[in-house]
């Protein structure tokens, strides 16, 4: 593992509308703790001298910081305002940085599954190729809707893109400093615009996004079954 600075830059700036509750997703429990202590945690004992950036809501800004001092994080973990997009979020989160060598790991605050494993394979890759883009293959069948019509698509041609995306800091940093477009979905898509190649890496099934109820549902599952 490399002598350069790491930095985790954790996105937890959504409002939780699809869950369908007033407290914003990360802060909803799972296994008697926070959403986003679970993932903060995976990052703090999977990389020992990992530098925290949490990117969240302004208007919870003083409910995180009880949590990380609750967790006895606060003095390891930085405090960022997101902005009105996910775009303004990791941008803000990545001027927290003061660092131009080493590697940043830009991680999705609702992903609390994410393995020690993923993490250090995210990091090697990153600091050979520059990136590391974690994905997984598709198992259910696709179909591309267009209109009333809809056509079958090779699904083995396809994957699903997963976080934590694992980039080289001075690489990612130049690339945020373009003007936000449409086409940027992720923070691969963001570098790419740069004509850059990104790097893919193999993903875990057990990383799930939780966005919707049914996701807490089968996270909990998922963290009985680990433990």
């Amino acid at each position: 593992m490399s002598s350069l600075p790491i930095y985790a830059l954790i996105v937890a700036g959504g409002q939780g509308t699809r869950m369908g509750t007033a407290l914003p997703k990360q802060f909803l429990p799972l296994h008697q703790k926070e959403i986003i202590l679970h993932t903060v945690l995976a990052f703090a004992k999977a990389i020992p001298h990992i530098q925290l950036i949490i990117v969240h809501p302004e208007a919870h800004r003083e409910r995180m910081r009880t949590l990380m001092e609750k967790e006895g994080l606060h003095a390891s973990v930085s405090l960022v305002s997101g902005g009105a997009t996910r775009f303004e979020s990791v941008k803000n989160g990545l001027q927290a940085i003061p660092d131009t060598d080493g590697i940043v790991l830009i991680h999705d605050g609702v992903r609390p599954l994410v393995s020690a494993q993923l993490i250090q394979a995210c990091i090697a890759q990153a600091e050979t190729k520059g990136s590391a883009i974690p994905a997984v293959g598709l198992v259910d069948s696709i179909r591309r809707i267009q209109g009333d019509m809809h056509t079958r698509e090779d699904r083995a041609t396809l994957v699903a893109v997963q976080t934590p995306q694992t980039f080289q800091i001075a690489l990612i940093k130049k690339a945020f400093e373009q003007n936000y477009q449409d086409a940027f979905t992720d923070d691969a898509s963001v570098v790419e615009a740069m004509q850059l190649p990104i790097h893919l890496i193999v993903g875990e099934r057990y990383n799930i996004k939780i966005t919707t109820p049914e996701d807490v549902i089968i996270a909990e599952a998922l963290l009985a079954h680990v433990h």
